[in-house]
């Protein structure tokens, strides 16, 4: 049987959204090999149309790249969109903390209300907008006090420039802060069977403030997509090329894994990422998965992720057999 798209709320910002949102780092092209911008606006198109209405980007993905693509794809469908872009990454100036180089530029983590105000309108430009649905700071900028940055969204906010809250790639430090100051809506953070440290640290506290969490990598780069080899090789700027997670033992337990869960995912009629994707969504604390396409067919792939309902039995099958071959993964 056919179910809708699951969704749930933003926090407490009253927005509803797909539990499956759509990432779009990779269209960006940065880190990822560059970019295809018609297959990436089928991508985005085709996700909105299998009922994936949260769409994430930033403008540091490709420096504005993502963001004018993602504009292009959504014109005339706007208001089929939860839209989300970010700010805190800078290159028009050079305060806060120097964090990498792009191109030969400096990039600096910086939230202070003058730049905020500054990305939110480049933003709102290439994005062909006149608001954000949700508006998350990127990452973390310790030379700012966190009252500041906050006093900059929610004077955005009043303006109806943005519609909600959201900070990504925190501590719990971060996040009690962000409460104090104002209504933080949700976190943005990675989260996998392979990477679980939030289960202890952030989603104790969000969970008992009501924040959401978004959580990226759900696939972890695609070792948990079911299609990774043991014996698969890397090459060019493939970030997984020296990445120890990828290493040929974690590829085999994963295969492991893979094999012990695939009986499910036969029972639903679902690939083996759809059913990792979807328990990745019932665990507690976690309320949305980003997930990357970059072509129409990985967007009606990842979409059947929000359509399957996975029964309690289902849940604890996949969480032991995860618990069995991914204890002692490298890196």
């Amino acid at each position: 049987m056919t179910h809708d798209m699951l969704t749930r709320p933003i926090g407490a910002s009253g927005i509803e959204a797909s539990v499956i949102g759509l990432g779009t780092w990779a269209i960006g092209g940065w880190m990822w090999g560059g970019t295809d911008e018609s297959r990436s606006i089928a991508a985005i198109q085709t996700s909105i149309d299998e009922g994936i209405t949260l769409i994430d980007t930033a403008p540091a993905y490709g420096q504005g790249t993502a963001e004018e693509i993602v504009g292009k794809a959504i014109k005339g469908r706007r208001d089929q969109v939860v839209l989300a872009t970010k700010c805190g990454l800078v290159w028009h100036c050079q305060k806060g903390n120097h964090f990498f180089d792009y191109d030969g530029k400096p990039v600096h983590r910086y939230l202070g209300k003058d730049a905020i105000i500054y990305e939110l309108e480049q933003s709102l430009k290439r994005l062909g907008t006149e608001y954000i649905d949700h508006y998350i700071t990127h990452w973390q900028d310790p030379t700012t006090s966190i009252d500041e940055t906050m006093e900059a969204l929610e004077t955005l906010k009043t303006q109806g420039k943005i519609r909600s809250i959201g900070a990504s790639n925190t501590s719990v430090a971060d996040i009690e802060a962000y409460v104090a100051a104002g209504q933080l809506d949700a976190v943005q953070e990675e989260y996998s069977m392979v990477k679980r440290e939030i289960e202890t640290t952030l989603l104790p506290v969000t969970t008992r403030q009501g924040i959401s969490a978004l959580s990226y990598s759900s696939l972890a780069l695609g070792l948990l997509s079911g299609k990774m080899t043991p014996g698969r090789t890397f090459d060019g700027d493939d970030q997984r090329k020296d990445n120890p997670r990828f290493s040929a033992a974690n590829r085999q337990k994963v295969k492991a894994l893979m094999d012990q869960i695939a009986p499910i995912a036969e029972s639903h009629n679902a690939t083996l990422a759809q059913l990792v994707i979807a328990w990745t969504v019932q665990q507690p604390g976690i309320t949305f998965s980003l997930c990357g396409a970059r072509n129409a067919d990985q967007a009606r792939e990842n979409a059947k992720a929000g359509r399957l309902r996975l029964s309690g039995a289902d849940i604890a099958a996949i969480s032991s057999a995860a618990q069995r071959h991914l204890q002692n993964l490298d890196g």
